[in-house]
């Protein structure tokens, strides 16, 4: 079949190429993609968005360079075309255009489904814009929620969500191509959907746990690493409309208790103003000692729900350089039994590098070093000391991103962060000052 004269120019002949061999390629790699013998994370980028790209590209080369053409014959006027399929050449023609239109059609819908799914995955996430997310990646591997895909949390049910979610990564990806991606990110609560949609979609929020036992291990800077355990019962309870009030911790998502409050602009840990609208209509609220009605009235008042609690459940990092070697100990990961291990690790990692190779070989070194001056030590445990020292260092410091140690607090608890202090800090009281908002350790918890 001969392509009509108009079509047979140097444009539309290089679109006819480009199209024609972006296509091989694209049904080619998505073959071997669905075999499963890809799985680099750039190359659903190369095969849903860079080659379809090239194929929509080549495909309007061609009727540009036909309508180059026709510029160029100015006193020819092109008619419609009488289709006569009683023509064998017309029937041929015209089977062979629906047909190619089809293909079109076709290639252009898997790529565009196959691109919106492949940017929903967790590796595309994490590693395409791989400095920037990586310290969310990292912490979401390693965390409880890693079988979560990230679109389960931030983007939100149904097509609203989805193209605002769309919209925010398109902007997202200019500040990276022009470098103007905050260091370090902060957290973006706009993109995360209500804890309806997520969190209780696995979490019931009315169920009755009752008291849950931790132990939290901390190591001593001595020669024997010596150990110092600390047992919490804590009191996490629960509550619902058929149980009650509640109690415990989990008294906050009684489905009848509504609890709102105030965060001050500027200063986000800041809690200035607490209002509780219990079972039965009651309402109580509470001040902090130095609110004022501008700080209130200026703040942003929101339900409390159970991100404001666990604020970082899909990406924890370690508080402190101490905190993430006593954790590291705990698991086995560093051998106890070496001398001054815990002590020589928090001050290996603590110490400020440049990027991770500089870590690496940093950490390495303060080890070696200290335990070749000693003498007499196993090296196989000094090497795992370093193995873990260094993992350790990589699952929380990431100097690119400008993200250290405390640079993410989490809410729960109050020793590392404020947390439960932003409100139970025995100073936020009602007007006459009756009822306050308690700092008693027993409310949470009972240590054994």
């Amino acid at each position: 079949m001969k392509l009509p004269s108009a079509a047979r120019n140097p444009v539309s002949l290089l679109g006819i190429a480009i199209a024609t061999a972006m296509a091989w390629v694209f049904l080619a790699l998505l073959a071997v993609y669905f075999l499963g013998y890809l799985d680099n994370p750039y190359i659903g980028l190369v095969l849903f968005v860079t080659i379809p790209a090239a194929f929509v590209f080549g495909l309007l080369l061609i009727p540009i360079g036909v309508r180059r053409e026709r510029r160029r014959a100015p006193g020819v006027v092109p008619d419609w075309p009488v289709l006569d399929f009683r023509d064998a050449h017309q029937r041929s023609v015209t089977i062979a255009v629906l047909t190619l239109t089809f293909v079109n059609v076709l290639i252009v819908s898997i790529a565009a489904y196959g691109g919106v799914h492949y940017m929903e995955t967790t590796a595309f996430c994490g590693t395409v814009c791989h400095t920037t997310m990586e310290p969310e990646y990292v912490a979401h591997q390693r965390g409880p929620h890693a079988q979560i895909e990230c679109v389960q949390c931030h983007v939100g049910p149904g097509a609203g969500p989805l193209v605002q979610s769309k919209l925010a990564g398109t902007r997202q990806l200019f500040e990276v191509v022009m470098n103007r991606v905050p260091r370090p990110v902060p957290p973006p609560p706009e993109l995360i959907s209500s804890t309806r949609a997520t969190c209780e979609s696995c979490h019931w929020p009315e169920r009755f746990i009752g008291d849950r036992t931790r132990i939290i291990r901390e190591f001593g800077n001595d020669e024997k690493n010596t150990e110092s355990d600390t047992t919490l019962q804590l009191h996490v309870g629960g509550g619902s409309r058929a149980r009650g009030v509640g109690t415990g911790i989990h008294w906050h998502m009684n489905l009848d208790n509504e609890i709102e409050f105030v965060v001050a602009t500027d200063k986000p840990d800041s809690i200035p103003y607490v209002r509780l609208r219990d079972r039965v209509g009651n309402v109580r609220e509470y001040f902090a000692q130095d609110a004022t009605p501008q700080q209130i009235a200026s703040g942003t008042r929101q339900r409390m729900d159970c991100m404001d609690c666990h604020n970082r459940p899909a990406h924890t990092f370690a508080p402190s350089a101490a905190r993430a070697i006593d954790d590291t100990i705990a698991q086995g990961l560093i051998p106890r039994e070496l001398p001054f291990v815990r002590r020589e690790s928090v001050a290996a990692i603590r110490q400020t590098y440049s990027d991770r190779s500089a870590a690496m070989t940093g950490i390495a070194s303060h080890l070696r070093e200290f335990y070749r001056a000693r003498g007499g030590v196993d090296s196989g445990q000094v090497d795992r000391a370093i193995r873990g020292a260094q993992d350790a260092w990589a699952s929380n410091v990431f100097p690119a991103m400008k993200v250290t140690w405390g640079t993410y607090p989490s809410n729960i608890g109050h020793v590392d962060s404020p947390g439960c202090f932003r409100c139970h800090d025995d100073s936020h009281k009602t007007k006459d000052g009756q009822r306050v908002l308690s700092q008693d350790c027993e409310l949470c918890h009972t240590i054994q």
